[in-house]
């Protein structure tokens, strides 16, 4: 977990007061569109009230890619900063991430993929979400698109956390129904994954448990009625929540299938766990039909009663109808060409058993198998 996390509606008004005990100077990392609102202009404001100078880069307008991170590494050194504050969605945090740990360590970021240390200890990092989604403001990873070998690198190290997070469910007021249901699902994908890994324990379920009835009770209102601060703030909760979760118990076979359609089809990443999700359940439930019920069993306590088997098709049955609430399409309907889909269905399988997430799966997929439910999921009906 990170060093320290403030919660609540309001709290980015306090990034100066933490921001002046960690550095001298800071960059601040974030995307066109909050620069665009002000959000940006917030921040700057609240490091100028302490005195606090600071250089910004807003050149993360799509999911995290390497040529961001070089950039945005090319500026920090040039402007000598000793901090990183970044305000945004999970690619600005992901792209922050990997600047904070580039700054004291060589060579290339994914370098440090599997077994390879960061030898020395990052820039300190504050994390300030802007969407209820990724969580990675309580993680130690970094997914970053390597563009060269189309290619999401997942890096998983404890040099990886913010040493601050800062939660200001006000800061997700903002986000747009489509991008609210996209972050929305990822988090959920999070909390379900880390819940049925392999690596999962108490803590990692507790906290998963408390992510999924969040998310999926709030989720829906915070789509459709976005000013509602109540469900945002849950949305908030459960997703820091679910991130925690994922982040030590690691996510499985949904995550690993969706890195190759993010890379290769530049789908949004929580449109595409969306998009799998429910056939990966129905793939993974014969060896995990108890922890499906478990899950049934949190979220419907007057069904404690029921069998196994019907709690597991009842929480399958919910995911499809909240993703098609949602609106998320199948892979046709997002528009990939079946044609390239289909010329590109062994690199993807071969990516996702690299990634490792399979792995963590209660099922683990063999190269065929996850070809064959590439294949269900491109024309899957919810």
């Amino acid at each position: 977990m990170p060093g320290q996390i403030i919660y609540g509606a309001g709290v980015f008004a306090e990034v100066g007061n933490i921001a002046i005990g960690l550095g001298k100077k800071a960059l601040i990392i974030s995307d066109p569109i909050m620069e665009q609102i002000g959000v940006v202009a917030e921040c700057q404001r609240y490091l100028e009230a302490v005195s606090l100078v600071f250089a910004t880069f807003t050149g993360v307008p799509s999911e995290p890619t390497d040529a961001y991170v070089n950039e945005a590494l090319e500026l920090c050194r040039k402007e000598q900063c000793d901090l990183i504050i970044t305000v945004g969605g999970g690619s600005c945090i992901d792209t922050a991430k990997a600047v904070a740990v580039m700054m004291t360590n060589t060579g290339y970021i994914g370098d440090y993929r599997g077994a390879n240390p960061f030898k020395q200890a990052p820039l300190p990092l504050i994390a300030i979400p802007t969407t209820a989604g990724t969580g990675s403001e309580v993680t130690k990873v970094t997914v970053i698109i390597d563009t060269v070998n189309d290619v999401k690198m997942m890096i998983s190290q404890p040099e990886l956390l913010p040493r601050v997070a800062i939660v200001d469910p006000l800061l997700t007021l903002s986000c747009p129904p489509h991008v609210t249901a996209a972050t929305g699902l990822d988090a959920l994908c999070h909390a379900v994954e880390a819940y049925l890994s392999r690596k999962a324990h108490p803590l990692t379920d507790t906290l998963a448990l408390g992510a999924i009835t969040r998310i999926m009770s709030h989720l829906p209102t915070a789509y459709e009625q976005g000013a509602d601060l109540i469900a945002r703030e849950q949305m908030a909760i459960g997703s820091m929540m679910a991130g925690a979760a994922f982040s030590n118990a690691s996510v499985t076979l949904v995550h690993g299938m969706s890195r190759p359609i993010g890379a290769l089809f530049h789908v949004p990443h929580g449109i595409s766990n969306a998009m799998l999700l429910a056939a990966v359940l129905e793939f993974t439930r014969p060896a995990a039909e108890r922890k499906l019920a478990e899950i049934g069993r949190m979220i419907w306590p007057h069904l404690t009663g029921d069998s196994d088997e019907r709690l597991a098709d009842a929480f399958i049955s919910e995911i499809k109808r909240l993703c098609k609430q949602l609106n998320i399409p199948n892979l046709r309907g997002w528009g990939i060409d079946e044609q390239r889909f289909t010329k590109l269905l062994p690199k993807m399988a071969a990516d996702a058993i690299l990634s490792g997430s399979p792995g963590n799966n209660q099922r683990v997929p063999t190269e065929q198998e996850l070809t064959q439910l590439y294949q269900l999921c491109f024309d899957y009906k919810l």
